[in-house]
Formats: structure tokens, C-alpha cells, sequence
């Protein structure tokens, strides 16, 4: 069973469980409404911190909520998230505010500034070497939605309408 040191990115709800089937789900855009937040992100100067910063006011969206809510309790959780790791804070603290069942979040590393699609693919690899089968995920992006049909995962597009 893989370790919380064994990848620095990784964050155990309540201690490591053991591998198995798997639903992955990404939050911005999937579970947490991040609308209030995009006018950090649009225009010719991004403020990545500032989207960032504000992740715990999200509202839930409910719909998707009660999706993951209806998982058979065998099956593995994995919230896959290209937040940055120093706002693990503010996300641990607004899933425990919606009460929202997940067994790992996988945050991106610090320093890491790549293509979010590119860390999600790592994050794929990685889940699977640790012995993790993932049946399906949930994402927003429809450029990670094709990464993770390229990786062989059946993935559910969630119209956020961040990406029009």
C-alpha cells in the first residue's frame, strides 16, 4: 500500500487505503463552482495566486455532489486537482465544509508550473503504478479529457463553460 511520503502530492483522508477500483474527480469546474474566480484568470495578466488564494469560498455544485455521493462504497474516490499544493488548506477545509467523501487529493507539486493536463497525466501514471484501476473520472477541461482517454480511463465531461 503506497505511503503519503511516498508521493509528496498526495493527501490521505484518513490514512492510506488499500488500491483498488477507482472514480477520479477533478474539482474546479466538476465539484467546487469556481465562476466567482475566473476574472483572476481572463485578460492579459493572470493572477494564478488570486484564483488560487479564494478556492474555499466556492459554492459546491450540488448536482455532482450528489453523483459522488451515490458511488458504491467499495469503489476508491481520488480528487485529482491541479490547485497547487500551498492551498491544501483552503481545499481540506471546504470539503470538510460540504462534507464530501473522497479518500485521496492528489494537489500539484510545489514549483511545478506545467500544463495542467500534463501533471494530470503524471498523476494518472502514478496512481496506477500504486495499484489503483481507474474505472472513470470527471473532468471539465476537455483538454484533460483527452488526455485521460489517451490514457485509457473513460472520462465524463462536465460543462463548466471555463473553457468556451
Amino acid at each position: 500500500m503506497p505511503s503519503s511520503r511516498f508521493y509528496e502530492n498526495w493527501r490521505w483522508r484518513d490514512g492510506p487505503v488499500a488500491p483498488g477500483r477507482t472514480v477520479v474527480f477533478d474539482l474546479d469546474g466538476v465539484l467546487s463552482d469556481a465562476a466567482s474566480r475566473q476574472h483572476y484568470i481572463t485578460g492579459p495578466w493572470r493572477d494564478w495566486d488570486a484564483f488560487f488564494d479564494s478556492c474555499g469560498d466556492d459554492p459546491l455544485i450540488e448536482e455532482v455532489a450528489r453523483l459522488l455521493g451515490l458511488l458504491d462504497d467499495s469503489l476508491v474516490v481520488v480528487l485529482l486537482t491541479a490547485r497547487p499544493a500551498w492551498v491544501q488548506p483552503q481545499t481540506l477545509a471546504w470539503l470538510h465544509r460540504y462534507g464530501l467523501r473522497w479518500d485521496l487529493l492528489v494537489m500539484r507539486d510545489r514549483g511545478d508550473y506545467g500544463a495542467a493536463r500534463e501533471f494530470k497525466r503524471r498523476s494518472v501514471r502514478e496512481l496506477r503504478a500504486a495499484g489503483f484501476e481507474l474505472l472513470l473520472s470527471f473532468e471539465d477541461d476537455r483538454r484533460n479529457v483527452a488526455m485521460f482517454h489517451e490514457e485509457g480511463v473513460p472520462t465524463v465531461y462536465i460543462h463548466s463553460g471555463y473553457y468556451d
